[in-house]
């Protein structure tokens, strides 16, 4: 199985908006997942026009995931986690 892949939005908005604190992630994440999810920031995810949903963005896989908080993102992980398996 390959690693889920989570991207962090850095853009201004989504920094501004809470997306500063998402750079704990890494250090949140539960031990057995560390070798099952990479974490890496990317400079936008393009999502800042769209009226219906608020930063931060986070991409967790293929899904788009509005509004994250680390707990936010931790649950989703965990879905895609157990739904992989």
């Amino acid at each position: 199985m390959s690693k889920l892949a989570v991207k962090i939005c850095l853009g201004t908005t989504c920094f501004v908006m809470g997306g500063s604190e998402l750079q704990e992630l890494p250090e949140k994440l539960p031990a057995s997942y560390k070798k099952l999810v990479s974490i890496s920031g990317c400079p936008c995810l393009g999502q800042c026009g769209a009226a219906a949903t608020r930063a931060p963005y986070v991409l967790i896989g293929d899904e788009l995931l509005s509004e994250a908080s680390i707990e936010k993102i931790l649950k989703k992980i965990t879905e895609k986690l157990n739904h992989a398996q």
